[in-house]
């Protein structure tokens, strides 16, 4: 599905990342300028900040490449620390003891309840004017098996946990590369 970024173009997306929330909370414009065409290409990416106890803290991407990459961490850097409506928005004080974490994602695809491996596979949810949609790592970090990744990913979008049955709800799966800051 997809294909993982250079260490180096991991790197430059993790200090866009950074940099863009750092700016955002100073006042201060940012424009990133890469000249890597991995960072340039359209694709569909998601921010995760973590609390150094491992703690979510603010999670917001875009699912459909729109713009190069490199502006799409951008963007939802600024609005996971900020725009997630679980959370308050992050101080400057607190953004040095925040862990960054960035998803590159494939395009997402229709796929069969039965094919959806953990740990692989991300999950979009569409139906009764609803959407969901959880990462790969979701599972994996929360013990979950096949069917109660489905039945989360329907939660997610206020549907009944069983509504990947439902024939007018429509799967997709999307891979993802997955990287963050050590910490």
């Amino acid at each position: 599905m997809s294909t993982p970024l250079s260490e180096q173009g991991r790197s430059v997306l993790l200090a866009v990342a950074r940099r863009s929330i750092a700016c955002h909370l100073e006042g201060a414009p940012f424009e990133p300028s890469v000249r890597e065409p991995e960072l340039l290409q359209p694709l569909g990416a998601f921010v995760t900040l973590k609390a150094a106890d491992g703690e979510l803290r603010g999670c917001i991407g875009h699912l459909t490449p729109a713009e190069p990459l490199v502006a799409t961490v951008a963007r939802v850097a600024v609005a996971a620390a900020v725009e997630d409506p679980r959370f308050g928005a992050v101080t400057r004080d607190e953004l040095d003891g925040l862990r960054v974490e960035v998803s590159v994602l494939s395009r997402y695809e229709p796929i069969a309840p039965e094919a959806v491996e953990i740990g692989r596979h991300g999950l979009l949810i569409r139906g009764q004017g609803r959407s969901g949609l959880l990462l790969p790592q979701v599972a994996p970090e929360h013990g979950l098996d096949r069917e109660a990744f489905l039945a989360a990913v329907c939660r997610k979008a206020g549907l009944p946990g069983d509504a990947w049955r439902d024939p007018a709800c429509a799967l997709y799966g999307f891979t993802a590369d997955v990287f963050g800051e050590e910490g």
